[in-house]
């Protein structure tokens, strides 16, 4: 079957994108964030279109992914579902709708509507400008007795892709709070039932201890050993 025009303007622009890349960039090559504007001054968020097209497994690698790449270079490395045909783009979409809403958004709540890989918040900027997306994914993780799991959790688009292999260990990060020291366990405890890290006098002094300058840092410092003495 012969692809459409990636210039037909009928077509929505996740599908245009998708076929530009089959038609001009080609699978394995680099393309610019500036190419891919020009190809489409109509499209205010071009760029956004060409992530939604790694829902449908397509892999689409920046230099998070590709070390070799450039700030602002992409690789088309692997083609996905061909989204212009309407049969496969709903057979990909109810793949992907295994989890019901209600199911999607509780996962979401509990996970504080955060990346549980970075940290990122829906709406939130990369550092490259680009605004970050999040979603359900499947994670593996070994329990305490040995045996492993896959349980769902909330990741940006970004950890999503480059985070297909990760395995997390539970028994051993179990361990790890087991092996320190009482008042340090009380500490992460206190963290864990707040869902945040809070900083204790010391770690609040120490912020401002550093940003002293050198002079007044000596200062300070001889004054607290002395009194040591």
């Amino acid at each position: 079957m012969e692809q459409p025009s990636w210039q037909d303007k009928e077509k929505g622009s996740m599908i245009r994108a998708a076929l530009w890349l089959e038609r001009e960039v080609g699978e394995g090559n680099i393309f610019k964030k500036s190419q891919l504007r020009e190809a489409f001054p109509d499209v205010a968020q071009i760029d956004r279109r060409i992530r939604d097209l790694r829902d449908f497994g397509w892999q689409i690698d920046t230099h998070r992914e590709d070390k070799r790449l450039l700030q602002d270079e992409q690789r088309y490395a692997k083609k996905g579902a061909e989204v212009w045909i309407p049969g496969q783009r709903r057979a990909n979409a109810r793949a992907r709708a295994g989890l019901s809403s209600v199911q999607r958004t509780r996962i979401m709540d509990g996970d504080d509507h955060l990346c549980r890989s970075c940290g990122i918040s829906a709406g939130e900027p990369y550092p490259d400008g680009q605004d970050a997306q999040l979603d359900v994914a499947r994670r593996r993780v070994i329990l305490e007795d040995g045996s492993e799991d896959v349980q769902l959790v909330t990741e940006c688009n970004r950890c999503r892709v480059g985070g297909k292999g990760r395995l997390d260990d539970v028994g051993a990060l179990i361990e790890a709070v087991r092996d320190l020291t009482q008042l340090e366990q009380r500490v992460l405890l206190e963290w864990m039932a707040a869902g945040q890290r809070s900083l204790g006098p010391a770690e609040e002094i120490w912020g401002r201890y550093r940003t002293l300058p050198e002079e007044s840092r000596k200062t300070v410092l001889q004054a607290l050993t002395e009194d040591q003495d």
